[in-house]
């Protein structure tokens, strides 16, 4: 599963409006022993080409992101 599978498959499982942390598709990469925070670059990069290529947006205490910057949501769009 590459890190844009994880992020898209956990959005599919999401109600429609919800969101996901970025940390919860590292953790689907890494499994149930893995190192999470080693898959969140891969995370960070894959979520940066869905938002450019416009199949996710971003956002952090309901605001909308156009960039990631900091702590941030993931939706779908």
């Amino acid at each position: 599963m590459t890190p844009a599978d994880a992020i898209l498959t956990l959005l599919a499982e999401r109600a429609d409006g919800a969101t996901i942390c970025p940390s919860e598709a590292a953790r689907r990469l890494a499994g149930p022993q893995g190192d999470w925070r080693a898959e969140l670059a891969a995370v960070h990069a894959a979520t940066d080409q869905l938002a450019e290529a416009g199949a996710v947006s971003l956002s952090w205490k309901g605001a909308p992101m156009q960039k990631r910057r900091g702590p941030y949501r993931i939706a779908r769009r």
